[in-house]
């Protein structure tokens, strides 16, 4: 878990990274970690898309926790915490499965002093992206795609060859040597 300072702004007011998607086991450890700093937490509601299972209560020493689910107004990656007299917050909930680098990574946009630009869901989709851009880029390259990104000749190939290109009609009778790039470039030109 991670808190913004109470004189934050922006949407969130921290990040919550479960062990597990199991309310019922997760939410008494969080509210009882929340109730020296925000109050006694007596409501939260979550969308129930992440979430297996919603209960209506949940036991935490010495009180009940009620729990309510929004499906339209309230956002699948944030939890909504509510403490009798006291306040309201909104954690970004990081999913269970995600690792390290990126949790660290949401806690810190989400505790950004100035509020993080994103919702909590547009946070989860940049890391996201973020995270499969990196994994594309590390992995190597079938033999399919080299060919597909380089016009048909493997990657190997169009480093070590040039490929002919026709000029327009009515320039020149002749053929032109012309770079891949430039055949690329060539073939989306007249596809439009």
């Amino acid at each position: 878990m991670a808190l913004k300072s109470p004189t934050g702004g922006g949407l969130l007011d921290g990040a919550w990274w479960p062990r597990s998607r199991d309310l019922a086991a997760e939410l008494p450890s969080l509210a009882e970690a929340l109730g020296p700093l925000w109050g006694r937490i007596t409501r939260v509601a979550v969308n129930p898309m992440l979430w297996p299972v919603v209960p209506r209560k949940v036991t935490v020493r010495d009180h009940v926790l009620k729990i309510g689910w929004f499906t339209p107004e309230l956002d699948p990656h944030k939890l909504l915490l509510l403490s009798y007299g006291t306040g309201r917050w909104d954690l970004l909930v990081i999913p269970p499965e995600t690792d390290g680098a990126s949790a660290d990574r949401l806690m810190a946009a989400a505790c950004d002093p100035d509020g993080p630009a994103l919702t909590a869901t547009a946070l989860i989709a940049a890391e996201t992206a973020r995270h499969d851009d990196i994994t594309v880029d590390d992995r190597a390259r079938s033999t399919e795609e080299s060919w597909e990104d380089e016009g048909g000749a493997t990657s190997a190939h169009a480093a070590t060859t040039a490929h002919v290109a026709t000029v327009p009609h009515g320039a020149s009778a002749t053929h032109a040597v012309a770079p891949a790039a430039a055949v690329r470039a060539a073939v989306v030109t007249r596809g439009r």
